[in-house]
């Protein structure tokens, strides 16, 4: 699949597509979370999507305070539909990364058959923050898969005729972000997406 920017018109198919690096873990340990406020607000891609950062609340009532190591995702699309994702930021090799793992996956309602054979894994995306942009950019799966068939990489996973199903735990997964954090071909044919703050 060619780079190119998505809508989200169901970004419940980035878990399910070809185009992205999926993870069976997530790329970041607590001691990896820093608080910050990089993300927080309403920002718009370029198909018009709304997407809404914010730091999810904590504990009981009257003692409600904001957790700032992590950020729910709310995405909402011009029909209306919405996704919800959790959302932690950690900084590897210089350069800031995004684990997106779905909050509302099976939902509350209407499960079927289908719903009970879906699993949620992690992805991770490379940040650019620039002045009131934020530029995402997915590993390549096309690109994973040709690395694992070269024998060119070495990381634990599971492979079907499918994708891969990366299971390195997250250390593992830190220096393999690392190593190709600079690597365009690494991203070459990957999702990607610009998003614009709004006042």
């Amino acid at each position: 699949m060619k780079a190119k920017t998505i809508s989200i018109a169901l970004i419940f198919t980035l878990f399910l597509s070809g185009c992205v690096v999926y993870s069976f873990y997530p790329l970041y340990t607590k001691d990896n979370l820093f608080a910050n406020n990089i993300l927080t607000g309403n920002w718009l891609d370029e198909d018009g999507t709304q997407w809404f950062f914010k730091h999810p609340e904590i504990g009981g009532k009257g003692e409600v305070k904001t957790d700032s190591l992590s950020y729910v995702l709310k995405v909402i699309e011009k029909d209306s539909v919405e996704s919800e994702f959790a959302i932690h930021i950690i900084k590897l090799g210089g350069h800031y990364f995004l684990d997106f793992y779905l909050n509302d996956f099976l939902g509350d309602e209407d499960l079927s058959l289908a719903s009970f054979h879906s699993i949620p894994v992690h992805t991770f995306a490379k940040l650019t923050v620039a002045g009131n942009k934020l530029q995402i950019n997915w590993f390549d799966q096309g690109w994973l898969e040709d690395l694992i068939t070269e024998n060119k990489i070495r990381i634990r996973h599971e492979k079907n005729d499918d994708f891969v199903l990366l299971t390195a735990k997250p250390r593992e997964l830190q220096k393999f972000v690392i190593k190709y954090s600079d690597s365009k071909e690494a991203f070459k044919e990957g999702m990607n997406i610009v998003l614009t703050r709004q006042k």
